[in-house]
């Protein structure tokens, strides 16, 4: 497994072949003294960016216009004489530069248009996407090999922008052909897109490991997908979760997605950026406060942190950019010995539908919601795939549309005959002719004619506040109990909102009085099932009494769970193994997010919308947790402080502590 370092910064450099004077700003001192001030002790440097220019003297592909030197061999010396590691970015998927001499090479889609990266119009300003089923292919290995002769002490090779979509470009057509794939069908469109992908894995990974084995390699493609763990395995040697909060990622993408790597044997890195929005935004800054947030949580989910940046065209780094980093790199160096090495510990495993469905989707709402509700109720996950270690979980959650294949079912069968648990909701556990695959102690009448209905929940899993009927916005499956226990009962509206003689007040038609005979959930041995898809409801309304029910419902099945805490949801916790240092450590974490800004258009310029934001972080005060570690704690620690922690211990093993405050992330350690 390839070992990475803590504090890494990612380097764009896409730059215009119309900007004048490229890297005639730098300068190796003040390029070193800036690194050095900002804690950094890894940068992804610019062999090629996305507009095809090369940074370095080369023979394979296009130097760009306005360098008149070898900027990359200055940047990539600069570092490695003080010890900072330099890893070199090719752009793959992207190169509008070699587009030009070999326009066949681009993609077009099935009307003829060319696909772009991010405009619809070849006369609107954007990248170009190449298609992995040209030549390109073999020019893009040749410039790996080029970039490796003369880098061969790189610290790896990243390779950017690797997808392919639905394709009909000459070349594609004859792959299509030549394979019996008819073009007019969308899904042999896309097996021949996935055969472009493991052509393009195949080439370039060869590539970079032909002289050199142990040469480290990431192909990104801006989200790790799970399910993908094969081609992870065959094709990566480490793993870089794009997760920019500010630039549509959102704060939750990352720990969702590390609790997912977690669970693969790789050393990963978080990867957010300096900008107050996305990639390539010049002039903006985070406040230093997200920064440290965010760092904070890579660490916490098990990750190494790399910030992105992107270098001005004169070759000099920015000066508050790297004041910014400095004070989040300076708390991580501080805090490394503690988060290296280390093993999530979990009691319930988010089985995912990205996972299960074969989604590269970065927000399927089942997923986003059941993750949601488990951070914010801070139990102990991972979130898992079909080939995880079911064994390992006291719980398995399946949310909403998992689609279970006969080999999946037998292995959940397998799992709950060894008394595993089991948590259904809406369409998981459903099978094609609307039957449920499992015993659940109800049978089905199917979906639910209604847009939305209510829910009256008993005391098993009722909201603290609610003790009416709450509407749920999407409809459920028609729930007749008949072993199980029963989770309370539906109401129906009188009728759906559909026209001008059917409509009532200002959105939905109130509930009946009576109920309508269905229930909203059942229990029955060791499976729970939700009637309705409630974690898709939650990423969609955010309906906080809806989140109560849910927590409830995975607490009525998980039982007593490992830890208990009075942190507020927004906050985050995770627990982490350090076997060989014989400790376990606790990550405690909070930062008050706020959306800033809003949609604006003034003179054509059109805003991004509403950013969620951290500027001040607040203390927490009081806090109160109790855990069931897996041994007997010896003595309990606040790192990096050093300072013991008075604790007490119950007859069952559990642990309890307070803590009178902390700011945005503390470690408790519990030593064996």
């Amino acid at each position: 497994m390839h070992h990475l370092r803590f504090r890494q910064v990612h380097l764009d450099f896409h730059t215009s072949p119309v900007i004048p004077c490229i890297g005639l700003g730098f300068d190796k001192d003040e390029w070193q003294a800036t690194l050095r001030a900002g804690h950094v002790d890894s940068i992804t440097l610019f062999a090629k960016c996305h507009h095809g220019w090369h940074y370095h003297l080369t023979q394979v592909g296009k130097l760009h216009p306005n360098l008149s030197f070898d900027l990359l061999r200055a940047q990539f010396d600069a570092c490695k004489e003080i010890n900072i590691n330099a890893p070199i970015y090719l752009s793959a998927g992207l190169d509008d530069a070699i587009l030009e001499d070999h326009p066949e090479w681009q993609c077009q889609y099935v009307d003829g248009t060319t696909l772009s990266a991010s405009v619809a119009s070849p006369l609107r300003p954007g990248f170009h996407r190449v298609c992995f089923n040209s030549p390109y292919t073999d020019y893009l290995v040749e410039q790996i090999k080029e970039t490796l002769s003369l880098f061969p002490n790189c610290d790896g090779i990243f390779l950017d922008i690797i997808s392919q979509p639905d394709c009909c470009c000459v070349n594609c057509m004859r792959i299509m052909h030549e394979n019996g794939l008819n073009p007019l069908v969308a899904a042999d469109r896309q097996k021949c897109s996935r055969m472009a992908l493991e052509h393009y894995y195949q080439l370039t990974t060869q590539a970079v490991t032909a002289d050199n084995p142990d040469m480290p390699v990431f192909h990104n493609s801006g989200h790790i997908t799970p399910g993908r763990r094969e081609q992870l395995k065959k094709y990566f040697s480490h793993l870089e979760l794009e997760s920019l909060p500010t630039g549509g990622w959102g704060y939750d993408h990352f720990p969702l997605s590390a609790k997912y790597v977690q669970t693969l044997d790789f050393d990963f890195l978080g990867m957010t950026g300096k900008f107050h929005t996305t990639w390539g935004e010049f002039g903006g800054f985070k406040h230093p406060n997200a920064l440290r947030y965010e760092c904070a949580a890579m660490m916490a989910f098990g990750a190494k942190c790399s910030v992105g940046d992107q270098l001005h065209p004169s070759g000099k780094l920015d000066e508050s950019t790297y004041d910014l980093i400095g004070a989040a790199y300076a708390e991580v160096e501080a805090k490394e010995p503690w988060c290296d090495n280390v093993s999530n510990v979990a009691e319930i495993g988010l089985l995912t539908a990205a996972a299960v469905n074969g989604s590269s989707a970065r927000d399927i709402p089942g997923d986003i919601g059941a993750g949601r509700i488990l951070l914010e109720g801070h139990f102990l996950f991972d979130v898992i795939d079909g080939d995880a270690d079911f064994k390992k979980y006291r719980v398995l959650i399946l949310p909403d549309e998992v689609a279970i294949t006969p080999a999946l079912k037998k292995r959940l069968d397998t799992y709950l005959a060894k008394g595993g648990k089991l948590l259904l909701s809406g369409a998981s556990g459903v099978d094609a002719d609307g039957a449920f695959m499992f015993d659940i102690g109800a049978k089905t009448d199917g979906i639910s004619p209604y847009r939305p209905d209510y829910v009256l929940l008993n005391d098993l899993v009722r909201p603290a506040s609610v003790r009416s009927p709450m509407v749920m916005y999407l409809p459920s499956r028609r729930l007749k109990v008949t072993e199980g226990t029963s989770l309370g009962d539906i109401y129906d509206p009188y009728f759906n909102r559909t026209d001008h003689g059917h409509f009532c007040s200002h959105q939905h038609t109130p509930n009946q009085p009576q109920e309508s005979g269905y229930a909203a959930g059942v229990k029955h041995g060791n499976i729970l099932y939700l009637a309705h898809p409630v974690f898709s409801i939650y990423r969609g309304w955010g309906n906080v009494p809806l989140a109560e029910y849910a927590r409830n419902a995975i607490r009525l099945l998980l039982g007593e769970t490992q830890l208990e805490t009075n942190l507020p949801s927004t906050a985050r916790v995770s627990l982490m193994e350090q076997p060989a240092e014989k400790r376990a450590v606790l990550h405690l974490l909070y930062a008050n997010t706020i959306n800033r800004g809003g949609p604006l258009n003034v003179n054509g310029v059109t805003s991004r919308g509403a950013i969620e934001v951290i500027e001040e972080l607040l203390p927490l005060h009081d806090v109160k947790v109790t855990i069931k570690p897996r041994k007997s704690v010896k003595k309990l620690t606040l790192e990096p402080q050093g300072t013991g922690v008075l604790f007490s211990v119950a007859e069952d093993g559990r642990i309890s502590f307070k803590l009178d405050q902390f700011t945005c992330h503390q470690m408790v350690v519990m030593h064996y």
